[in-house]
């Protein structure tokens, strides 16, 4: 509820009109989510294996383990085919709950003590900073939010060797769902349960002997008639230790329950591991630990940053965790080993090899630190252990309030400080501070303790709310205002999609909508176009792609369509879709757009080539350019490249940039193409704008490498003489390159339509009379006699395999990046079908892992009664014992 009451505050979707698609939940998140719904309903030409419609055929089960394997997910199909964002939201939110209740369930595990406080403290872990800043806009993360709890949890039950079952399942369901996130959740788990092993008796006390707990009253039925139940005092002597032997063996219950687990999972995270290892690089990220004034601003409420740990938890809980190490009610080992284990977390956060093993040896790309709940969690168990047993005494209280002043002077000053963030944290304290007087008035047990216990719980509870609303709200409005966004899925996207619905005609050939506000377009609006967003891009079609011409952003993983007439007879893109907005785009709204629907003649999905493709005639140098590469793919010679364009260079206006005044210099390119020819402009790296003499308007680029590469575009005709001449003219920017463009050395092509025409009509009289697919397979029928290579309009990505006529399916031939079968004039048809990566070896492992876990289950029905893994334990006296 807390949740949605921010978002109401922020204004946003769906208690508002403004988009919550920031970064890449509008352009990664939101469409995976809409196509799963169409997959789980059977409306996608594709099935769990393979998606026909991003990236002309990519690996989905990889996509799926990566985005889509939560159970939540699966609800996606209760909402209407229109309101996808609102089916994300409602999963979202389901998962920030289950957070909440799953650690309060945890804490309750790990120590008794009041129910109302250890929901309090899960809701905190539930929408912490880290939950607002990262884990909302990331859905996919707050898996990782639900598992930590719940491993934790598994730890316990083999701590204590119970439920030797359902741990290995709770860890296979972490890791199915996501897990990049549980891998994280794991290694947290495995700290708490070395402190657990280090420091709790086998009874589970965790209170010094000879102490008596003190707070909360007890909010028995007894309690709440006035009756007052005096607490037995523990006896004076030590509580039993397990032993060394017995820390051991709880320790090898707990390797077996993750490997098990992890095994269970394998036939995904093998995929998805193989996935990741052929995907598109990114550049290398150096780590840069954040200021440690920078860090402790990040405990305080409405901060927001992707470049610090997220870190709030709200000022109580975290005032109740920074009394630990001054609450002499709880056993020293045990403060020992929580503060240590903290302090050492925390460290690891800051430290780069440690920051590598938190992301499994490659430090990422935008969020440097995705593992901060794991510390939040750490945190907040440290709050529970010191408060389980009532409020901290008074030498307590004052060094936790004396720890959290100077944490707040040790932020202030910081960028990440908000206008909000004191305010809020003062009103918070306060609260805090009352709930805190109430508890220690209701501890003196007179006639109105009950009520004054329901007032602590009620002001603690005012106290973390007000500033998880505030928190909440002014992260949303941050991030709204200084990151890029996507507008709300509106009436371009169903028109579109009612338009593609209507022309698509796969798998005789491709229907490309086209670019439609977001990314990932043909996830929400149908068709098969090149259109891909993903972080396991495949290194070979992203290549392919971007050697033909193609933009691309997010560093090579988001390639986008080109609408260039020689890569769609290539592809076989038969039907394309343009649109131009009829209205600017808003935070509340997305505008109806113009579409218009063009149908032109290409090539069947499979095409004849001679054996070995071979530079088309008259490229010479040209061979490295894309318009060259063009050609080779296609088998045809369309252009005329000419050699490299004289450049002249105008000094020009000044223009005034974001921070300092520069000159402007335009360039001028001049060729010769042939007249009546269409000149297409080549320039990847090129931020600005391009306009041909007497052919048009100025055509926008907006490269800005390594994120984004700018597509190949079209200038407009060759006049009636065959000179060309381009200007151009950069963006300004704040220093002196950017006035000198960065072209290709052969930057300009110039298509002639005829040949283009021509070599479509010799590609489809030699080529597939027909073509059929299913979810992972394409099997076409050639012509008699044909010889040669059947090459498919489909990246040739590992998984794929292929056969001429009835031969056996081996692994695919290359060429030039597309599949390719070799044709010995006998067969005639060809058979193609694709296996994620790893499969198979994923498989054994979980057959091995499920084998293991029937062992187990066998083991412990056979095993005694009275064989206990931990020692018994004298009973409790009644009574204190006498002098």
């Amino acid at each position: 509820m807390l949740f949605c009451l921010a978002g109401r505050l922020a204004g946003s979707y769906p208690f508002g009109t403004r988009t919550r698609n920031i970064v890449d939940l509008g352009q990664q998140y939101l469409p995976f989510h809409a196509y799963w719904r169409e997959l789980l309903l059977g409306r996608t030409h594709g099935d769990l294996f393979l998606n026909w419609a991003s990236g002309f055929g990519t690996n989905f089960l990889g996509d799926f383990g990566t985005y889509l394997g939560s159970p939540f997910d699966l609800l996606v199909v209760l909402f209407p085919a229109d309101r996808p964002e609102l089916a994300l939201y409602t999963v979202t939110a389901l998962k920030i709950a289950t957070a909440g209740a799953a650690m309060a369930a945890l804490l309750l595990t790990l120590r008794r003590g009041p129910w109302p406080v250890a929901a309090i403290l899960g809701t905190a872990y539930a929408l912490s900073g880290w939950t607002f800043n990262y884990g909302a806009t990331v859905p996919m993360w707050l898996d990782g939010l639900v598992a930590f709890p719940l491993l934790c949890l598994a730890g316990e039950w083999a701590r204590r060797g119970r439920r030797p079952l359902l741990g290995p399942l709770v860890v296979a369901l972490a890791w199915f769902a996501n897990f990049y996130t549980a891998y994280m959740a794991t290694i947290g788990a495995a700290v708490v349960l070395l402190v657990r092993l280090l420091t709790a008796d086998d009874t589970g006390r965790d209170l010094r002997p000879g102490t008596r707990p003190e707070g909360f009253p007890d909010p028995s039925p007894s309690a709440a008639a006035g009756v007052v139940t005096p607490r037995p005092s523990p006896s004076p002597s030590p509580s039993p230790r397990p032993s060394p032997r017995h820390r051991l063996t709880a320790l090898l219950r707990a390797t077996r329950t993750v490997v098990l687990g992890i095994g269970l999972a394998a036939p995904l995270v093998v995929v998805i591991f193989l996935g990741t290892k052929a995907a598109a690089p990114t550049p290398p990220t150096p780590f840069a630990a954040a200021a440690w004034a920078d860090v402790a601003a990040r405990f305080l409420p409405a901060t927001a940053s992707v470049a610090t740990p997220a870190l709030f938890i709200g000022t109580p809980a975290l005032a109740l965790a920074l009394t630990l190490p001054f609450n002499g009610t709880v056993a020293g080992r045990v403060r020992a080993g929580w503060i240590t284990a903290i302090a050492l977390v925390t460290l690891s956060l800051q430290w780069e090899p440690t920051h590598l093993l938190w992301h499994a040896g490659t430090s990422p790309n935008g969020i440097p630190y995705r593992q901060t709940f794991v510390l939040c969690g750490l945190l907040l168990m440290a709050a529970w252990l010191s408060v389980a047993g009532g409020v901290p005494r008074t030498r307590a209280l004052l060094g936790g309030a004396g720890a959290l002043g100077l944490l707040a002077w040790a932020a202030a000053g910081t960028v990440d400080i908000d206008r909000w963030t004191y305010p809020a944290a003062a009103g918070a304290a306060l609260l805090g501070t009352l709930a805190a007087a109430a508890a220690l008035l209701a501890r003196a047990r007179r006639p109105a303790g009950r009520l004054l216990s329901v007032v602590a719980v009620v002001l603690l509870l005012a106290a973390q709310a007000g500033e998880v609303l505030v928190t909440g709200k002014r992260i949303e409005e941050q991030q709204v205002s200084e990151v890029s966004w996507a507008p709300r899925v509106g009436p371009w996207h169903t028109d579109m999609a009612r338009l593609v619905a209507r022309k698509d005609d796969w798998p005789r050939h491709r229907t490309d909508p086209g670019e439609v506000p977001g990314g990932n377009d043909v996830l929400l609006v149908g068709g098969e176009g090149a259109d891909y967003y993903s972080s396991l891009t495949s290194d070979t079609y992203a290549r392919t792609l971007a050697g033909l011409g193609f933009g691309s952003y997010a560093k090579g993983r988001h390639p986008v369509s080109l609408d260039n007439p020689v890569t769609d007879a290539i592809f076989s893109i038969g039907t394309r879709m343009r649109s131009t907005p009829e209205g600017p785009l808003a935070l509340d709204r997305l505008p109806k757009a113009a579409i218009t629907v063009t149908d032109a003649p290409v090539p069947p999905l499979v095409t004849v080539h001679p054996s070995a493709p071979v530079p088309p005639p008259g490229s010479g140098g040209s061979a490295d350019s894309a318009f060259a590469r063009q050609e080779r793919m296609l088998g045809r010679t369309v252009y005329e490249v000419p050699a490299a364009p004289r450049r002249t260079v105008t000094p020009g206006r000044t223009a005034t940039a974001a921070t300092a005044a520069t000159t402007v210099s335009t360039t001028a390119l001049t060729a010769s193409c042939p007249a009546g020819s269409e000149v297409w402009f080549w320039a990847p790296e090129f931020q600005g704008t391009a306009t041909l003499a007497g052919g048009g308007g100025p055509v926008p680029f907006a490269g800005k490498p390594p994120s984004v590469l700018a597509p190949m575009r079209r200038l407009g005709t060759v006049p009636g003489s065959t000179a060309v001449r381009i200007e151009l003219r950069p963006e300004p920017k704040a220093g002196p390159a950017g006035s000198v463009p960065k072209l290709p050395a052969r930057p300009i092509g110039c298509l002639d339509r005829q040949r283009l025409q021509s070599a479509v009509r010799d590609l489809t009289a030699t080529g597939a009379t027909a073509v059929r697919a299913t979810g992972h397979t394409l099997t076409a029928d050639l012509p008699a006699g044909s010889t040669g290579t059947a090459v498919l309009a489909v990246p040739r990505i590992r998984g794929w395999r292929c056969a001429a006529g009835d031969a056996p399916l081996k692994p695919a031939h290359s060429r030039l990046g597309l599949l390719a079968v070799p044709l010995d004039g006998r067969a005639t048809f060809v058979t193609c079908s694709f296996r994620p990566p790893g499969m198979k070896l994923g498989g054994a492992v979980g057959a091995a892992a499920l084998l293991g876990l029937l062992a187990t289950a066998l083991l412990h029905r056979r095993r005694r009664p009275s064989d206990q893994s931990v020692p018994s334990t004298p009973s409790t006296p009644s009574r204190p014992p006498t002098a």
